[in-house]
């Protein structure tokens, strides 16, 4: 095929919409328009592991949460369980759950935001509703001014919880190698039950907003977009965990495949390059990569909510265990539908808010033994569970306690294979380049957003290695050279 017919039978989504981070869908068709292959592709990139190099390890958490302005809190936990690790040192029983506070404070702010702001609008307005329409004011329109202000209150409570313990609600600056820098007060802690007994009804109306308005209209179309995959996701003592415990990896039949905590990461996990994309794509080591395929014999895997569910044996807390069972109860065991990631989501949401409701009540959170004394700077990996899944940080101090290596997996990297797969499985199916239609180009950004992607945090290169490909033409057009970094050829 020539270059003139390759761009004929091109069709680009550029910019992709209602996510973090900027890419971009390249549709290839072959010769009788059908579509033969869908490519998603990052352009930006982010090095933040190599700038990181010779930075004081204590100001990791509050350089790491500047990689993006969506999950901050993430990256600024996991930094700080990289240096308790790394200057070995465990936390007070207070300040730990002063962590998980803040953190399910985020996980409820978080997940608000995706489902109700990025995500329903292809659902509750509709994949071919008018562009302008598609987006949270259409999501209002249709489901009325009184529930709209009610998300936005509800999700402003997540994040005041994350600015009541970190002084602000983008970028805090709380977690501190050994525990925390702040708790509540008195008066803080009656505001804080005050805010959780209403979050734990929201997170139950939303439940209920799903079944009745989405599962009910689009079930079919739940049930059959599927990958069956490998799932992955942290466990403490089998329940589902967003801060600790271990990383729980489970086969597409839904048995127990492996498992690793800290530094353990690399005997399990590799990183697979693409010339197109600046993003990684990680595959399981003892499956190893056999491209973009699902099943048993592929090594790719998902991460996030549906990743956590189908890794856990349960909830953690009573109401979320009963949505739990049934959405096993309705789609079996393993669930491998790419959409019913919204489904998974709002478990975790009233999971958050039950843990908040909790804690609330729990003095610790006034507690004053909030900091442990650190030992001698070594290495750290800092596991946890971001709203988009597995995030690890991995650190290596010199004896002056300044970073020497740093690198991070970040959950759009773990997904990055099953994000690919789905955009291409989306554009076969809904795609018909003799005829295109906005609304079908939509529905391919439909897969891609059930993974709620942050691609600015997906952007890396392990130890700052950056792929690159420079072609150099003469005036004539002719190419002159081709200089390549970090891509393999052939």
């Amino acid at each position: 095929m020539s270059e003139e017919n390759n761009e004929e039978n091109k069709i680009s989504i550029d910019p992709i919409t209602r996510l973090e981070g900027h890419g971009k869908i390249e549709i290839f068709l072959d010769d009788q328009k059908d579509v033969d292959n869908a490519y998603l592709q990052v352009p930006e990139y982010k090095g933040f592991e190599k700038f990181c190099e010779g930075r004081k390890a204590e100001d990791m958490p509050n350089i790491t949460n500047r990689i993006c302005g969506v999950c901050p809190e993430a990256h600024h936990l996991a930094s700080t369980k990289a240096l308790d690790e790394a200057y070995n040192v465990e936390p007070s029983e207070a300040s730990q759950k002063l962590r998980e506070l803040f953190y399910n404070a985020y996980i409820f702010a978080d997940h608000i935001l995706h489902f109700y702001y990025l995500a329903s609008p292809d659902f509750l307005v509709g994949v071919d509703a008018p562009r302008e329409a598609r987006n949270i004011l259409g999501v209002i329109q249709e489901v009325g001014e009184e529930i709209g202000n009610k998300v936005i209150k509800q999700r402003g409570k997540g994040q005041k919880i994350v600015r009541m313990l970190a002084g602000k609600s983008v970028h805090p600056a709380f977690g501190i190698a050994g525990g925390v820098s702040k708790s509540l007060d008195e008066e803080e802690r009656e505001e804080l039950i005050e805010m959780t007994d209403d979050m734990v009804d929201f997170a139950e109306f939303t439940l209920d907003l799903f079944k009745d308005e989405v599962l009910s209209e689009f079930e079919e179309t739940i049930r059959a977009d599927r990958l069956k995959t490998y799932s992955m996701g942290l466990t403490e003592d089998g329940e589902l965990s967003h801060t600790g415990g271990t990383v729980n990896v489970v086969d597409p039949e839904g048995e127990d495949f492996t498992s690793f905590t800290g530094g353990d990461y690399m005997d399990v996990i590799r990183e697979h390059k693409e010339p197109y994309s600046y993003m990684k794509f990680p595959y399981l080591k003892e499956v190893g990569w056999n491209g973009f395929e699902e099943g048993e014999d592929s090594g790719v895997y998902r991460v996030g909510p549906l990743g956590r569910i189908n890794a856990s044996e349960g909830m953690k807390t009573e109401l979320a265990q009963e949505k739990y069972e049934e959405m096993f109860d309705a789609l079996g065991y393993p669930v491998h539908s790419t959409l019913s990631y919204h489904w998974a989501r709002l478990i975790e949401v009233l999971q958050s808010a039950e843990l908040l409701q909790s804690l609330a009540k729990d003095d610790d959170i006034m507690s004053d033994d909030i900091r442990k004394e650190v030992g001698e700077p070594s290495s750290g990996v800092g596991i946890v569970e971001a709203a988009r899944g597995t995030l690890i940080h991995d650190y290596e101090l010199d004896e002056r306690g300044l970073m020497k290596n740093v690198n991070l997996i970040v959950a759009t990297n773990h997904n990055a294979s099953v994000i690919s797969m789905s955009v291409r499985d989306a554009a076969k199916k809904y795609v018909d380049g003799g005829d295109i239609q906005d609304g079908m180009l939509n529905s391919v950004e439909r897969a891609f957003r059930a993974y709620d992607p942050c691609l600015a945090c997906a952007t890396h290169s392990a130890m700052g290695e950056t792929p690159l490909k420079v072609n150099i033409y003469d005036i004539d057009g002719d190419k002159l050279k081709e200089v390549t970094q970090g891509i393999d050829e052939g």
